[in-house]
């Protein structure tokens, strides 16, 4: 019988909660995950541990201070549903049966057929060899899950393939790893999709046009999100599992065949919805892999850009894997501040994180990271924030974007005005950065940046805000 352990955790400020599912072999292929049955909910037992030791391995959790909203914003909050947050105490065991979030794929049953689009192209070609078909036959129905304009989705789109092959692939092969929940426009044209996973659990993409012949897919990595950046929506869920390649591929893929019709080529790809990609790393670069493929999607490398928070042991095995982009979410110019706002920083300090890069891009050719910047008022916005900031990425290839912040219910943050961005961005400018200003899209249906996602009644715990910066924070205090 298989048996299920539920943990909801605050560890060191980075929140996950976890479903391990015990049971099931894995196999060589990935598989598609099966939903975890209703009747077995009372098999669930609750337990707590330091299961993020590797993050944070000797600090204490930090104390907890929950905050009421900020109400002075620039533009209005979607009228999504606010939460309440609840203490650890009456945690609640109301999770979903979602599989491990620590595990890179969820475990399928016994029998489960294989999801097509979580293989590379050569693992494709293997498994229709073993199959008794020839590799060409992989080729033909790559280009028909990908490319030609087709987007298979099931065999009846398969047009031009061997019939025993097409009978093959309906008995053995899943095509879909995602299912179409809803499809949300903003005021800008902006999109925001809905996906249901098979185990219930939803993730959100987002499509942003513009009007310079570029359309951009937002796609997430994982459920949720375990950095616990207090600016984040996102990071008020906590880390529920890692996506699949399967099911973060399938993200574009649905996007190219949902909106291209509507708003042309989409051009390219962004880690930057909901969860921190090199926390799921090995699955994010396979998909990243299957996206540049030239006989299949076929996005530019240079135009598919995975983020990250600042995993520095991850980052470094992604720009020796991958020739994708990398954006590194900065937000701060101290310790100070962005072990506050960014706890991942208490891990991976500052300093780490800059030495690196410096380090990493010198054998990389023609190569920029992206600095993300998002700009709090009172927090990291002042003009010697500006001047270190030029000091930081000194000696590093890159551009800086700066981020307004987008509100959210019960966000502690108010964004940055139009005006002192402009002078942050012209003293960064002055000094010689590659520097642009990222306006909102999306806000009015929360799909803007730090925006995605449903936290439920279970969220990850605000940090007590530093004393100097509480006035920042609550004007009235």
């Amino acid at each position: 019988m298989r048996t299920l352990a539920v943990a909801n955790m605050e560890v060191g400020s980075v929140w996950m909660r976890l479903v391990r599912v015990r049971g099931g072999a894995p196999s060589v292929f990935p598989m598609k995950p099966s939903a975890v049955s209703s009747s077995s909910k009372t098999t669930r037992t609750i337990r707590y541990k330091n299961h993020l030791s590797t993050f944070f391995p000797s600090s204490n959790p930090p104390p907890i201070t929950f905050l009421s909203p900020v109400s002075p914003t620039r533009r209005p909050l979607s009228t999504a549903t606010c939460s309440p947050q609840i203490p650890l105490a009456t945690i609640e065991d109301c999770c979903s049966d979602a599989g491990g979030g620590d595990d890179i794929n969820v475990l399928p049953k016994n029998g489960s057929r294989v999801l097509l689009k979580g293989m590379s192209f050569t693992e494709l070609q293997q498994w229709v060899r073993s199959h008794g078909f020839r590799p060409g036959q992989a080729l033909m129905l790559w280009k028909r899950l990908y490319g030609d304009d087709i987007w298979a989705h099931c065999t009846d789109e398969l047009e031009g393939l061997n019939k025993d092959f097409k009978k093959m692939l309906s008995e053995h092969a899943e095509f879909r790893a995602l299912s179409l929940k809803d499809i949300l426009t903003s005021s800008d044209g902006t999109r925001k999709i809905l996906f249901m996973l098979d185990d219930g659990l939803v993730i959100e993409t987002v499509v942003i046009p513009c009007n310079r012949g570029r359309t951009t897919v937002c796609v997430s990595s994982q459920v949720g999100c375990a950095m616990n950046c207090q600016f984040c929506y996102t990071g008020r869920m906590g880390l529920k599992r890692h996506l699949t390649a399967a099911e973060i591929v399938e993200q574009a893929v649905f996007a190219r065949r949902l909106l291209s019709s509507e708003v042309g080529s989409i051009t390219n790809v962004v880690f930057m919805g909901m969860g921190e990609p090199l926390h799921n790393v090995e699955n994010v670069i396979k998909a990243a892999n299957i996206m540049v493929h030239e006989q299949g999607l076929h996005f530019s490398p240079r135009k598919v850009t995975v983020s990250t928070s600042g995993l520095v042991p991850q980052l470094k095995q992604f720009l020796n894997e991958s020739n994708c982009a990398l954006a590194v979410s900065l937000n701060a110019t101290t310790d100070e501040v962005r072990k506050w706002i960014m706890p991942i920083n208490r891990k991976y300090k500052l300093g780490l994180l800059i030495e690196t890069l410096r380090e990493e891009l010198r054998f990389k050719n023609n190569y920029k990271v992206l600095f993300e910047y998002v700009m709090l008022a009172g927090v990291n916005d002042s003009f010697d924030d500006a001047k270190r900031l030029i000091g930081l990425v000194q000696g590093i290839p890159c551009k800086i974007n700066l981020i307004s912040f987008n509100p959210h219910c019960g966000s502690q943050f108010t964004p940055t005005t139009d005006e002192k961005m402009i002078e942050f961005r012209n003293i960064l400018a002055g000094a010689g950065c590659t520097v642009f200003l990222r306006l909102s899209r999306g806000d009015d249906q929360m799909a803007a940046c730090g925006q995605l996602g449903n936290p439920g009644a279970i969220q990850a715990p605000l940090l007590r805000v530093p004393e100097k910066f509480q006035t920042a924070i609550n004007p009235s205090i």
